[in-house]
């Protein structure tokens, strides 16, 4: 069965910085492309970082460039997102997603082509 989970999740003050796990089943290793996505109250459900685990092709999104990075543990089955300099805006729900894709290139930005999820952790960022 193929799943992920993630954790690390907590609040923190503007500045700080906090470890995003993303915990995934070994299939996934093999030909996915997963992303880190999150969703703050009343707004839609926004692409922070994907990536194609197998061929390594990583994007950013403008927002969480220079402040956020993604790394593989292929020994762990773990992805971490890195988050540093957070901001009171950066307050949301964070979700890690996958989705099956076997060819060189950049994974979707669009949550819809994402068939697997985690219940999301929650990161909260006082000003």
């Amino acid at each position: 069965q193929v799943h992920v989970a993630e954790s690390g999740g907590g609040s923190v003050q503007a500045g700080g910085s906090l470890r995003l796990s993303c915990v995934y089943s070994t299939y996934i290793t093999k030909a996915y492309c997963m992303g880190w996505f999150r969703q703050a109250p009343g707004k839609e459900r926004e692409v922070i970082i994907t990536r194609n685990t197998r061929y390594g092709d990583t994007t950013y999104a403008d927002s969480v460039k220079g402040r956020f990075t993604i790394s593989q543990d292929y020994a762990k089955n773990t992805l971490y997102l890195q988050m540093n300099s957070l901001k009171h805006k950066d307050t949301a729900m964070f979700y890690c997603a996958a989705y099956y894709r076997d060819a060189y290139g950049v994974c979707s930005t669009e949550s819809g082509t994402y068939t697997i999820w985690g219940q999301g952790t929650q990161v909260t960022v006082s000003s």
